[in-house]
């Protein structure tokens, strides 16, 4: 296999005289050419941007400042539409010599409307989850600014606890949208130290069943360690997983942890939660940690169960679903004891 054959990006190559040298199966697949060898680049790439100038008097390779060396990426069009991401190199024999060769490289530009969508729906999935707490807020508010005097003690302490539990919503969702944006570009910072799981896990069950009318419990073995963890992330972790239970699940959510390896040389500690209901299918189980996936119509980000993954990673623990004894689903987190230096 000739060595341009062998890369997967496209790559056309071309002399002193602006005529093409050398150029590969990808790069002919995409341009639709057979046989460019010896033909001027600018026929070769028949590349057009939304205003239907072409790449190559755009940018006039050949031209400009003696000390110019690349050409960076621009999304261009191919003859049928298609975009595609170009970018090129200039060679020099020295700094201020003329351009004695050209090496283009083309890619589909498929990979950046992928993230152009995950763009979109992080926009949308975002505008979602803050206008119905904001709804409340401002109607809230409203009413207080406009009927003060005619409302009672009660109903004003309704109403103001009703808008401090949407700004908490609020500021949880803004966090959680920093966390992954962190967790996207490796920039998540952990502040780790020796905490006791269970009183945690207990303030967040607390938390969780006053807000629902499921029946949210929590069971610890004997014998528990401390882990060396975050403990704002450990928390945020075990919230998103009892009410992840809460939303898609059905009956009691029950909340377990239990110790790993032997009394006398505890290695981890599992927890896990499960619900009631029907369950995640096999095939299904991997999709869960992705980011926006949802379950039927039931509401929320798509972001908690895709954060609660890289939390746990982020840890040095690992995340698994099964099936609940009951039935439902159970996501089972394992942290190990000491993975962390504590701060």
């Amino acid at each position: 296999m000739d060595g341009l054959d062998a890369l997967a990006d496209g790559a056309v190559l071309a002399g002193p005289d602006g005529r093409v040298t050398a150029i590969n199966a990808a790069a002919g697949r995409l341009l639709g050419v057979d046989d460019a060898v010896g033909r001027p680049l600018a026929d070769v790439l028949a590349l057009r941007d939304q205003d239907g100038r072409d790449w190559f008097s755009t940018n006039r390779p050949y031209d400009g400042l003696p000390t110019r060396t690349a050409v960076p990426e621009q999304s261009w069009l191919l003859p049928d539409g298609t975009e595609v991401l170009v970018v090129a190199r200039l060679h020099r024999a020295a700094l201020h010599q003329p351009v004695d060769c050209i090496a283009v490289s083309i890619r589909s530009g498929r990979g950046r409307a992928r993230l152009d969508r995950e763009r979109s729906d992080l926009v949308a999935t975002v505008a979602h989850e803050l206008r119905s707490p904001l709804t409340g807020v401002k109607g809230f508010v409203q009413a207080l600014l406009n009927r003060w005097d005619k409302l009672n003690d009660d109903q004003k302490k309704l109403m103001l606890r009703t808008v401090s539990a949407d700004s908490d919503r609020l500021s949880r969702l803004i966090a959680e949208l920093l966390d992954v944006a962190r967790i996207d570009t490796g920039r998540l910072q952990l502040y780790p130290r020796p905490v006791d799981a269970e009183v945690l896990v207990r303030r967040v069950v607390d938390s969780v069943s006053a807000a629902t009318s499921r029946t949210v419990v929590a069971h610890a073995a004997a014998g528990l360690p401390e882990v060396t963890v975050d403990p704002d992330k450990f928390v945020q972790v075990v919230t998103n997983l009892v009410e992840n239970a809460v939303r898609h699940g059905s009956g009691t959510v029950t909340v377990t942890l239990d110790p790993v390896g032997p009394a006398e040389a505890r290695t981890g500690l599992r927890l896990a939660v499960e619900d009631e209901g029907d369950g995640i299918a096999p095939d299904l189980r991997r999709r869960v940690f992705t980011k926006f996936w949802k379950s039927g119509h039931t509401g929320g980000s798509g972001l908690g169960l895709y954060l609660v993954n890289g939390l746990v990673e982020a840890h040095g623990g690992t995340v698994a679903i099964g099936e609940a004894d009951a039935g439902g689903a159970r996501i089972t987190v394992t942290l190990p004891v000491d993975s962390l230096p504590a701060g």
